[in-house]
């Protein structure tokens, strides 16, 4: 039996197939940004959140919208501002005069994918709501408590540019999503390519169609065959060693850390690479997969001395040097 059966379901022998199918037409579709489709995916097969950053025009948004392409469930997009309300996300009460009630009319957040773009704009409140509803997936109005749908993804985005006017999130909210992702602007050749993709579709009036349509049923399987993935001892180890030195007060990056990431850090890093070796078509998760997810993981996790900012350091050069200091089995 190859790697590859040996992750499918029985009753849906081509479910890893069809994810990696859908992953190729997002990467046609996503020039230049393939790692973000990449985290796409594995946040929709491990069910969690994501965190985005980058300079506008990377294609955070269509990136999102072509998922819910290809997942049968609502999307919706908020752009967070200033002024914008908790209500405004969750939704709120309305009265009706005919008999005299309150009727909860649900917000944009009741939708199977959320984009909450720039989420840095909007206040501590809006914020709060959002990620509430993202860990505990449901949401309180009054004395009454709405669940979420089951599926539910959200890709909150931030534009690290423009500082102004924006209200930067707080380290404990931060760490509910499952990973941070930063993108950067994309080399000549996949740029050549996304000029030639946006010619063709200002040329055409037919949409695009994904060659693979998933049912919500799909990714709950494919969440299950995802846990499945076996992972080594030594592997495991491995991988908390890694999330332990970040903590270690005499570790290789001490001097420069501040606070270490925390438990929900192992759990994201687990599933992240359980995800990466089932989509990857593997059965078995490897020190490569932990090390795959280990930068969007702890980026947002791991709280950096004074000393380091001073000195210019950043996170992604610390799990560096985690990555090289950490023996590998």
């Amino acid at each position: 039996m190859s790697d590859q059966q040996s992750v499918e379901s029985p009753t849906q022998p081509n479910l890893a197939r069809r994810f990696q199918e859908c992953q190729r037409w997002l990467g046609s579709r996503i020039l230049g940004q393939q790692a973000l489709v990449d985290r796409l995916l594995m946040a929709l097969v491990t069910g969690g959140h994501l965190l985005v950053e980058g300079p506008p025009g990377l294609a955070k948004t269509r990136a999102i919208k072509e998922l819910a392409s290809i997942v049968h469930g609502d999307f919706h997009r908020i752009q967070f501002t200033p002024d914008l309300l908790p209500s405004d996300v969750t939704g709120t009460e309305i009265y009706r005069p005919q008999d005299g009630s309150f009727v909860f009319q649900q917000g944009p957040i009741f939708n199977n994918v959320l984009l909450a773009d720039e989420v840095n704009r909007a206040p501590a409140k809006v914020q709060s709501a959002l990620l509430e509803a993202m860990a505990e997936g449901q949401v309180s109005v009054g004395r009454t408590t709405y669940p979420l749908p089951e599926l539910f993804m959200v890709m909150a985005t931030q534009n690290p540019i423009e500082q102004e006017g924006t209200y930067p999130l707080p380290e404990a909210q931060l760490d509910r999503f499952l990973m941070h992702v930063e993108v950067n602007y994309p080399d000549s050749d996949a740029e050549a390519g996304i000029l030639a993709l946006v010619r063709a579709e200002q040329g055409s009036t037919e949409m695009a169609e994904p060659p693979v349509q998933l049912s919500q049923q799909d990714v709950f399987d494919a969440r299950q065959a995802a846990l499945a993935v076996y992972m080594a001892d030594s592997v495991e180890r491995y991988l908390i060693a890694l999330v332990q030195a970040t903590r270690a007060a005499d570790g290789p990056v001490a001097r420069y850390v501040d606070f270490g990431a925390s438990p929900r850090a192992t759990i994201a890093l687990d599933q992240c690479a359980r995800a990466g070796a089932w989509l990857a078509g593997r059965d078995h998760a490897t020190p490569a997969d932990v090390q795959a997810a280990a930068h969007d993981v702890l980026r947002h996790r791991v709280l950096l001395t004074f000393e380091a900012d001073a000195q210019g350091i950043t996170s992604n050069q610390v799990i560096d040097e985690l990555l090289n200091e950490v023996p590998v089995p």
